[in-house]
């Protein structure tokens, strides 16, 4: 493996102290894989206290568990000693660790063989206790030593198996899935932030199909997303001649064609999950309905991500996305309704919006070229946003300090005066004028006195 300059001096400085430094994990698999990865892991015999007399400048980062952080031509190095693991009571951490001086010993405590490769330091010498080399040549993601055990270890390396299956397009070997399976509900015992940082990789991976597939085989997602799971069998009925689950697949793997960032990809996800909770028989022509389930599916996403512990931002771009996907635009708009369109969505999530409607048809009718009714409808959007016209409350022409200074008190009343302000100037974009907005601002203020 080649080894960059800096980590060779790093590990010159080990082995002249009579100590081995190895690269270790993914960075090594990735290299392998002709993939990028600068996150270097790095184990080592020296034990903690021995790491520090060896440099200035260092970080305790979990000194407890043989982990310290180097601080080296100023890059951080994050380097652990050799060690074995106690007893894992919470299925997460283990009780304690030993240090030992074995690198194949350490190596035994790792999750997966194509994660078990070390290259030796400086020389880049790669080895291979586990048979991971084998295993990345036929694609599959297999445990190391007893499956059961390696889960029962860490519960989240179930979702690490899924989200590889994902990232690297590989199958989960059997007696790995077949652990998943038995053990899946002690997922609840890892935490939820834990399980959101793997289940986005996931789902932004290379297959999220396959790693998807993998949590709802092993039973992972009933205990992680039981609202995506129901989708599983649910028939949609009319155009739709797949189950909900495939339309929503589908509708990511367009996402994932097309390279759409990921709040597009989560959208796409979950955009129809608000189906099973509307579902009704339809009249002649149609055996469903589904009335408000791009409402229903917003909640419940909302829910979902709440529980993921997501972002406020994340949660609220997203769900915003698929409360709104199922717009309804036809040629005789007057400029003023497809302004008033830009003003609902917002100018930051028109292309995003856009991106999962192209999703969500693909997925209905299995093409990937853009509806002429979709493109006319982005023409017409783009020639008023080059008006420059007033879109948002930051374009009047008058803000909440000059209606202070016309004697408009701040709160809730100055809020529906200015929103009044910009629905007459999105109506009419002439009317966006100082003398005007005072008048009417004044009007309306007097009107909500009396």
């Amino acid at each position: 493996m080649r080894i960059a300059k800096d980590i060779k001096e790093l590990s010159t400085i080990f082995n002249k102290a009579g100590f081995s430094l190895y690269l270790v994990g993914g960075a090594v698999r990735d290299w392998i894989l002709g993939k990028e990865n600068s996150d270097y892991d790095f184990t080592t015999d020296a034990e903690p206290q021995e790491i520090k007399k060896l440099f200035r400048r260092t970080i305790d980062t979990g000194i407890k568990h043989g982990t310290v952080t180097v601080i080296f031509h100023s890059q951080h190095y994050e380097i652990t000693t050799f060690r074995t693991e106690g007893d894992y009571l919470d299925s997460r951490h283990p009780e304690s660790v030993q240090f030992v001086k074995s690198l194949e010993e350490d190596l035994k405590r790792r999750d997966f063989t194509i994660n078990a490769f070390a290259a030796s330091l400086p020389d880049g010498k790669i080895l291979d206790y586990h048979n991971g080399l084998k295993d990345l040549k036929k694609g599959v993601i297999r445990a190391i030593g007893n499956p059961e055990e390696r889960f029962s270890e860490d519960a989240l390396r179930m979702m690490r198996a899924a989200r590889f299956a994902s990232q690297l397009d590989f199958r989960i070997e059997d007696t790995t899935a077949d652990a998943m399976n038995k053990l899946h509900k002690t997922i609840g015992k890892v935490s939820a932030e834990r399980i959101k940082e793997e289940l986005w990789k996931l789902i932004g991976g290379k297959n999220p199909r396959c790693g998807l597939e993998a949590l709802r085989t092993s039973g992972i997602m009933d205990e992680i997303l039981p609202e995506l799971a129901t989708t599983y069998s649910f028939e949609q009925g009319g155009m739709h001649h797949e189950t909900l689950y495939e339309h929503l697949l589908l509708a990511l793997e367009c996402a994932r064609d097309h390279n759409y960032p990921m709040a597009v990809r989560l959208a796409a996800l979950f955009h129809d999950i608000g189906k099973v909770d509307t579902r009704k028989s339809g009249d002649g022509e149609r055996e469903w309905t589904f009335y408000g389930h791009d409402r229903v599916s917003a909640e419940l996403t909302d829910r979902i991500f709440r529980r993921l512990k997501t972002s406020n931002e994340e949660r609220e771009n997203v769900t915003h996305l698929i409360r709104e996907h199922m717009f309804s635009y036809t040629p005789d708009w007057s400029d003023s309704a497809v302004r008033r369109f830009i003003n609902r969505i917002g100018t930051d999530d028109i292309n995003n919006l856009f991106a999962l409607r192209v999703c969500d048809m693909y997925a209905t009718i299995g093409h990937k070229a853009v509806p002429d009714n979709l493109l006319s409808f982005s023409d017409r959007i783009n020639a008023e946003l080059e008006k420059d016209n007033a879109l948002t409350l930051k374009d009047l022409k008058i803000d909440g300090k000059r209606l202070k200074e016309l004697g408009i008190k701040p709160g809730p009343e100055m809020g529906r005066i200015l929103n009044a302000l910009l629905d007459d100037v999105i109506e009419a974009p002439s009317l966006n004028n100082e003398e005007y907005l005072e008048k009417k601002a004044l009007s309306l203020a007097q009107c909500q006195e009396q």
